[in-house]
């Protein structure tokens, strides 16, 4: 493992511990969250997920209405937009019959490329939902991380593909572990590593080139 990620590695679960991401009760339920999450904060996707009770399943999306969907998931933003989406997704979802264990037979890189092909789903959904629906040690790539990786810093490289190699070449293969890190640099991502940083008070700021030279000019 590299020494400075397992660092902030380390650093970071000491401060938060584990934070049983992501919150779904379903792997299903994963994949509408990463949808739903484009472009929004996290606490609309909750509202958004809520309208549905108990018709969240791939059956009910499949069959909805475009305009009952959308209308359902209008807390998300981009509601028209992301109900193509979901039907999009799902139906994806239904060439493995809505099984989970289905999908984590497949080769990881064919369902990368899958999932890629899919209308809507991009490099940080199709790695969201590899990782947290199903369990594949793929590394979700996203604004927090290049914040984290310019700012600290990490010469993980410039776009998405090079950093989630970086961080996949420098960790062990462990899904549990990208989720675990993935989840810790969000988190210390709203907390302190902000657009606007909150250096103050963040674990990382005793070694954060950026914190230290900020704290100097103060």
């Amino acid at each position: 493992m590299d020494q400075k990620l397992l660092y902030i590695y380390e650093t970071l679960f000491a401060r938060y511990g584990d934070l049983h991401w992501w919150p779904a009760k379903t792997p299903y339920e994963v994949i509408v969250g990463a949808i739903l999450t484009q472009n929004t904060a996290w606490r609309n996707v909750e509202k958004a997920i809520a309208g549905f009770g108990e018709n969240l399943s791939p059956e009910y999306i499949l069959e909805a209405d475009p305009a009952v969907l959308a209308g359902i998931i209008r807390p998300a933003g981009f509601f028209n937009q992301k109900a193509v989406y979901l039907k999009a997704v799902t139906e994806w979802f239904l060439r493995y019959r809505f099984d989970a264990d289905t999908v984590n037979r497949e080769p990881l890189d064919k369902m990368r490329n899958e999932l890629l092909s899919v209308n809507g789903v991009g490099h940080e959904t199709a790695d969201s939902i590899l990782l947290y629906a199903f369990g594949f040690p793929t590394f979700v790539v996203d604004a927090y991380t290049v914040r984290l990786c310019g700012r600290y810093p990490v010469n993980a490289g410039k776009d998405y593909e090079a950093v989630k190699g970086y961080f996949e070449g420098s960790l062990p293969r462990s899904a549990e572990i990208y989720n675990h890190f993935h989840a810790l640099i969000v988190i210390n991502g709203k907390e302190h590593c902000r657009k606007k940083p909150v250096c103050g008070g963040c674990p990382l700021s005793a070694t954060c080139a950026f914190a230290i030279g900020g704290f100097l000019y103060n």
